[in-house]
């Protein structure tokens, strides 16, 4: 990896967040070298200078992309303390984290691309080290938001709930739903309380 100077950062910067950009519109078939050079108008001959493989592009875009939303729901946490009393509060943060705040929009593009990229990931094993590391990360922020609000878990409550999201999931991709994070939500606050 090359990117020793300014000008090198921003280049790598940017073809960082044009994968990101890709991967949240298409999935992880969506990053290739062609596809992020243009769209971080860049030569195509860059993806290779300032990355050693595709891989090694798609791991900087997916750890960036979980990072952000860490650090997002993070924030959310610390700004939202006091309103993090009432289930539904606590439920919107919690599916945000799991399968993303474009759920919130409704339709199943945003969380099917994110369910793809989940589904995808041990094919690449080159992610599976960030993916374990970036879930661990992810635990550890729900644990803190469900103690904070006064739903204190252990970790196999914690892993029960993720299931019950994943399972809502699934079948409302299954059956077609046109909300599947409406059906998550449904399936968390009954188990919130």
């Amino acid at each position: 990896m090359t990117a020793a100077t300014p000008k090198g950062e921003r280049r790598r910067r940017a073809l960082v967040e044009a994968a990101v950009e890709l991967l949240a519109d298409g999935g992880l078939e969506a990053v290739r070298h062609r596809a992020v050079a243009e769209r971080a108008g860049l030569p195509l001959a860059s993806t290779t200078y300032y990355f050693d493989s595709l891989d090694d592009l798609i791991a900087a875009a997916v750890e960036q992309e979980g990072r952000a939303e860490l650090a997002a729901g993070r924030a959310r946490l610390d700004a939202l303390a006091a309103e993090l009393r009432t289930a539904d509060a606590v439920a919107e943060l919690v599916l945000d984290l799991l399968l993303g705040r474009d759920s919130r929009d409704g339709g199943t593009e945003p969380v099917l691309l994110r369910y793809e990229r989940l589904v995808g990931s041990p094919r690449r094993p080159y992610l599976a080290p960030l993916m374990r590391e970036l879930t661990g990360e992810l635990r550890q922020l729900l644990h803190e938001i469900l103690e904070r609000s006064g739903r204190p878990v252990g970790p196999d409550r914690l892993t029960e709930l993720i299931f019950l999201v994943d399972g809502a999931v699934l079948n409302a991709l299954i059956e077609s739903d046109p909300d599947p994070r409406a059906a998550a939500r449904r399936v968390l606050r009954s188990h919130l309380g």
